[in-house]
């Protein structure tokens, strides 16, 4: 896929809130704004991933980034929304509570995130701007598509969901099949 036309090359960030933080990511790879659809839980799945989806054919992991930051889960609402975000090829999603707006840094650079003590790698934050006089977090897209790299391993679906066949539900799907006792 090649680099996407935007209209206004200046406006370079896709603003999101999670709790009340403001987090964005890099619209070069956004594939979409969704609405939330069908979850399937993957036991033993990596701290943050809530599960996966089938979205538009492929099977998506999810990153829950109210789990992923240590903040109570709150009830899906007409305003949560996922973030589709496509990185070296793969498709993840990012449930956020809200989605603010595409903005650009004014032409000042990123700054680097402040230094806060262990957990860096956990909080995947790439860097720090301002938006209508308020901090925003960019996300490390490289973090989170490290997160998901553990279920997106050719060993990873067939080991997580051993007796996973294909769906008769036309949406080219998997579903788990009942195990027999």
């Amino acid at each position: 896929m090649g680099p996407r036309h935007r209209h206004d090359p200046l406006k370079n960030l896709v603003g999101f809130c999670v709790g009340d933080v403001n987090y964005a990511v890099p619209i070069a790879c956004v594939k979409e704004v969704s609405n939330p659809l069908d979850v399937v839980a993957l036991p033993h799945a990596p701290p943050g991933i809530c599960g996966v989806s089938d979205y538009r054919g492929h099977v998506v992991p999810l990153v829950d980034l109210r789990l992923r930051f240590n903040l109570e889960r709150q009830a899906t609402t007409r305003r949560t929304k996922w973030v589709i975000l496509e990185l070296e090829g793969r498709l993840l999603a990012l449930i956020v509570d809200r989605v603010s707006e595409v903005f650009g840094t004014g032409g000042a650079e990123v700054r680097p995130s402040p230094f806060l003590g262990g957990g860096e790698d956990v909080r995947g934050i790439a860097g720090v701007t301002s938006f209508n006089g308020e901090l925003v977090f960019v996300l490390d897209t490289g973090k989170l598509r490290e997160l998901t790299d553990a279920v997106a391993l050719p060993h990873a679906l067939p080991h997580a969901l051993p007796h996973a066949v294909p769906s008769s539900g036309g949406r080219g799907g998997l579903v788990a099949a009942k195990l027999s006792t």
